[in-house]
């Protein structure tokens, strides 16, 4: 299945100059859908993934469906104030500035095997700080798994420590 196919462009959103890839498409389509989680979810078997990471929102979107279908755990990565219990936070730089990521004190089990699904592979600072927060509570990143990423933008230069895979590149 092309994937491709399910991914629309946006022009000039959300500022003049930037292309939008919107997988709202892939999302809304029954077998794209699935498709892309059955490609993860192949990827978890094969790095004996025992749970499941993503950070908000769309990371939640696509790596509970993993989850669910290997009948491991979900643990959501979220901004601050979001989490009701202990929570350890990192902050990681923006272009102009800075924020924050947050996940349960008690989430990650030292040993843990994780892997970390997310929609986007952009900048890699949204997964560099993911990958911080594992690796704070004793978990092993064991692979990296996006949707769609954008070559041009050099994620990949922040995490070249992890295996990665991604189902659409641009």
């Amino acid at each position: 299945m092309n994937l491709r196919d399910y991914i629309a462009e946006v022009p000039n959103f959300p500022k003049k100059g930037i292309l939008f890839r919107d997988i709202t498409p892939l999302m809304s389509d029954g077998k794209a859908y699935q498709f892309a989680a059955e490609e993860f979810t192949k990827y978890a078997k094969e790095k004996k993934a025992t749970v499941i990471v993503g950070p908000e929102a769309r990371g939640f979107i696509f790596g509970c469906p993993v989850a669910t279908n290997l009948g491991i755990g979900f643990i959501p990565v979220r901004k601050p104030g979001k989490l009701p219990r202990e929570a350890i936070s990192v902050s990681y730089d923006l272009e102009y500035g800075s924020n924050h990521l947050c996940m349960h004190k008690d989430a990650i089990k030292p040993g843990d095997r994780v892997l970390v699904i997310d929609d986007l592979l952009a900048t890699g600072g949204t997964m560099e700080a993911t990958v911080e927060l594992v690796e704070k509570l004793g978990g092993n990143v064991v692979g990296l798994a996006f949707l769609i990423e954008l070559s041009d933008l050099n994620g990949r230069d922040k995490l070249q420590n992890h295996d990665i895979l991604t189902l659409i590149k641009y």
